[in-house]
């Protein structure tokens, strides 16, 4: 029985790679599909990536079989299918790419042979279905395949399609394709390389064999080795007999899931339009998670910016389905359910994948709703003109102004019958770019350098002051042949110091490169000497500021990737000697969680007093260091030099000058955090002293606040007596109308009366200005509301307090609503809880007092 219809995609990559493990084969992870240690690449387009140094001969491996399956994404450059990705149904960004490896070790013979094998007998494909070509010199090859199948099923063909190479010169060599053919009637002989889909290519092994030459020679390699790679997506269509790679269980879940969000059915007719949007959606969001999984945003530069484009394609193709809302991020956890087993990365960082989709399409659907209208109107311009072309100028506001990428406009045109005007697009944006780099120079440019034939040699890592000859003096510019200056570079700002020579010393204000020279710039004009001995001094005190924050740098990238993920990468940075500031991509706020953690281990860093080492090392060899941090966009040279934080805290390429030790740096604070772009984030810090001065600031800012705090609440106290005076001037008025509404019982004039006050210090102020307005014979009752209850105040004249106390009476009108209290004679307070009901207390109040006056 065959497994056709039987093995799920897991399934058979498991296969593939037990297979060649029973075949001794190391079986290796895939590399991310960020090459984070190979600049030349924008992502892994090959499972061979990751082995390119041991065919180019600069690397080995402890091993000499390998295979593995290859997460890759092809986008850009000479391998890109972005365009077509869709529009088929084999076509992807993202694919996985199984194969095996040879370095040196088993060659043709077995490669053949196992191919066959793996094919026929473990997959049970059917032989008759299978074609093989060969280069058409390589009858090596040919007469191995003469042992599986009969002549008329082994194809030659020429370089176009048979014959692989690394690059110009280099490392290549003939190459065997496998095809499988899926016409009915097994006659696809004819469709063999001729890009139709009912015939189509399932696996490449390329035999490397030659070395070529600048000149074109091919020269034997002193090792031959075998680099095959083989589809996955499309063997799981073969092995599960689906003739469209969508119909696959690697990508019907996530079908499955646009049609819930979408309440559309996934057509069975390739060419349907609602078919071709979910298909750009599966498969760019496949792409998406790979690649923020493995360490990078959609931003503006580089592959950050491709992956911008791929999600603006696909958001662009969910608004064809009616999806207006943030929707591609929903499409996440369908995908992590597929695949997350295999590649867990998917899965520890499904939270941070779905909101960084989330966040790039709420920032972009607004845009394109307005840029769709205005699309709109560029096309009845140009029907109404009699054109079929958008202009360049048009593309190019798309772009600029809605971020259209040209691919995305050049898609919509193609749907509305229209071209685009790419030779001017290309010039506007050539323009926009020159006009950038012009005003970035006007900004960095601080003097214009002499351009010099000399190399200066920088001995500042060790040494800070140095005796050394003058090779040019000009102007105001001093190069030297050896000097402990260093220029600018890097984010670390230049040394300052001084230079003496001739008897004359130079205050050197700043430093900088021409070339390999290291030009000292002076505050004034200098002598003209050339071969002088000079003495060459750096600011020690400042250099060491600058080592220490620059140090704090690496120790805050490091904990920030550890905290945030590390999708948290360098995005820029400047190291001065008072503080330092480091970009980073981020999509979020940091809360302050976050950054007490990210503070936290930086300084535990500091506070291990770990070692701080510098390493020379090819840049190749660097290359094979997962660890240590490099950036597609930095510049390396074939030498590059490795700074190491402790055994294994931190890792990175960097020219610039570093402590020895972390607990140099004493202390690092994070004094702000910010969003300086979409996506792009940054902190300033300070270290050293300038924490001890950052702490003496506070401590004095804190002693102002008390002495402020207590002249505060002087002020306070003095206003609060003056409003005080103020409502008792004013409550003068109104003890005159109570009084006029006096009661007089048994001769004694009694004044009852509910007031505003906003606590009973008040009330009883107002009481005392209540007793002296009666002057005699009087007897009074004061009452507010104050929080809810019922506050008293009770007063009586002299020549009655003793007949008619006013500490007994205020006890006995309380207590006829539920309250009680007391007092001295002439003055007394009471309360209940009941507001309410203090209303009803001023109407009675006169019977309750006539009671104590008849007595």
């Amino acid at each position: 029985m065959t497994w056709e219809n039987m093995l799920s995609a897991n399934e058979i990559r498991n296969s593939f790679l037990d297979f060649f493990k029973s075949k001794d084969h190391r079986i290796t992870p895939s590399a991310p599909v960020v090459p984070h240690n190979d600049p030349t690449l924008l992502f892994t387009n090959a499972g061979m990536n990751q082995f390119k140094d041991v065919f180019l001969g600069i690397g080995k491996r402890d091993y000499v079989r390998a295979a593995n399956s290859q997460k890759c994404v092809r986008v850009s450059g000479k391998h890109n299918d972005l365009e077509e990705v869709g529009f088929d149904t084999y076509h992807h960004t993202f694919f996985e790419m199984l194969g095996n490896w040879s370095f040196g070790d088993y060659y043709k013979e077995e490669a053949i042979a196992w191919a066959w094998e793996l094919l026929t007998d473990v997959w049970g494909l059917e032989k008759d279905r299978l074609f093989a070509t060969v280069y058409k010199t390589d009858d090596e090859s040919y007469e191995i395949w003469k042992k599986f199948l009969p002549e008329s099923r082994i194809l030659k063909f020429g370089e176009k399609d048979n014959f692989w190479e690394m690059g110009e010169i280099g490392p290549c060599g003939p190459c065997s394709e496998i095809h499988y053919d899926r016409t009915p009637d097994k006659s696809g002989a004819s469709l063999v390389n001729a890009g139709s889909q009912d015939v189509i290519e399932i696996w490449n092994l390329v035999f490397i064999q030659y070395d070529r030459q600048e000149n074109g020679e091919l020269k034997n390699l002193p090792a031959r080795h075998v680099d095959t790679g083989m589809g996955f997506e499309r063997i799981v269509s073969v092995i599960q007999n689906k003739t469209s790679n969508y119909d696959t269980d690697l990508f019907i879940p996530l079908i499955r899931k646009i049609e819930e969000l979408s309440g559309k059915k996934y057509p069975a007719d390739p060419s349907d339009p609602n078919g071709v949007a979910m298909r750009v959606m599966a498969d760019h969001i496949r792409t998406l998670s790979f690649a923020i999984a493995d360490g990078v945003v959609p931003g503006n530069e580089g592959r950050s910016y491709v992956l911008r484009r791929i999600l603006r394609r696909a958001s662009r193709f969910a608004r064809n389905l009616g999806l207006l809302e943030p929707s591609l991020f929903k499409l996440v956890p369908a995908l992590v359910e597929t695949m997350g087993d295999y590649f867990k990365e998917l899965k520890e960082n499904l939270p941070l994948i779905e909101k960084i989709v989330k966040k790039e399409e709420e920032g972009f659907i607004t845009a394109l709703e307005k840029g769709l209208k205005k699309f709109e109107k560029f096309k009845n311009e140009a029907e109404a003109r009699g054109d079929k072309k958008i202009t360049g100028a048009e593309a190019f506001l798309l772009y600029d102004t809605f971020g259209f990428p040209i691919d995305l406009t050049r898609l919509i045109a193609k749907e509305n019958g229209l071209e685009v005007d790419e030779a001017e697009y290309r010039k506007k944006m050539d323009e926009r770019k020159l006009a950038s780099r012009e005003a970035r120079g006007k900004i960095a440019m601080k003097t214009e350098l002499p351009a010099l034939d000399l190399k200066s040699e920088f001995v500042g890592y060790d040494e800070f002051e140095t005796e050394a000859t003058v090779l040019y003096a000009k102007d105001r510019y001093i190069v030297l042949d050896k000097t402990p200056f260093y220029a600018e570079s890097g984010g670390q700002v230049a040394d300052t110091g001084t230079i003496i020579y001739g008897g004359i010393s130079y205050e050197i204000i700043d430093v900088q490169k021409s070339g390999d020279a290291i030009v000292h710039i002076a505050d004034s004009n200098v002598e003209e000497v050339v071969g002088a001995k000079a003495k060459a001094k750096i600011d020690a005190d400042r250099r060491r500021d600058i080592t220490k924050n620059h140090t704090a740098t690496h120790l805050l990238h490091e904990a920030l990737r550890q905290t945030l993920g590390k999708q948290a990468k360098q995005a820029g940075s400047l190291v001065a000697p008072e503080y330092l500031r480091f970009d980073f991509s981020h999509y979020d706020k940091i809360s302050k969680e976050e950054l007490l953690k990210i503070e936290k281990i930086v300084n535990d860093a500091i506070f291990a007093n770990l070692p701080v080492k510098t390493e020379i090392a090819p840049l190749e060899e660097a290359k094979k260091n997962p660890n240590i941090k490099m950036f597609f966009g930095d510049k390396y040279g074939d030498i590059v030099r490795i700074v190491s934080v402790g055994e294994n805290f931190s890792m990175e390429l960097c020219g610039g000058a570093h402590v020895k030790t972390t607990s140099e740096i004493s202390m690092f604070k994070i004094i702000s955090e910010s969003s300086i772009a979409a996506g792009t984030r940054r902190i300033e810090a300070i270290t050293g002293r300038a924490v001890y001065e950052y702490l003496l600031k506070l401590e004095r800012k804190l002693e102002t606040a008390e002495i402020e705090k207590a002249e505060l609440n002087k002020n306070i106290l003095k206003l609060e007596r003056e409003a005080q005076k103020i409502k008792i001037d004013a409550a003068k008025s109104e003890v005159e109308k109570w009084l006029n509404k006096a009661v007089v019982k048994n001769g004694v004039k009694i004044v009852a009366q509910k007031i505003s006050a906003e606590n009973i210090n008040e009330l009883r102020n107002l009481g005392e200005k209540l007793r002296e307005s009666l002057a005699a014979q009087g007897l009074g009752l004061l009452a507010a509301d104050i929080g809810g209850k019922a506050q008293l105040v009770c007063v009586a004249t002299d020549d009655i307090k003793q007949k008619a106390p006013a500490g007994k009476i205020v006890g006995a009108a309380a207590k006829s609503i539920g309250g009680g209290g007391g007092g001295k004679p002439h003055l007394a307070t009471a309360g209940a809880k009941d507001a309410s009901k203090i209303d009803e207390l001023i109407a009675h109040f006169p019977d309750i007092a006539e009671k104590f006056l008849a007595d």
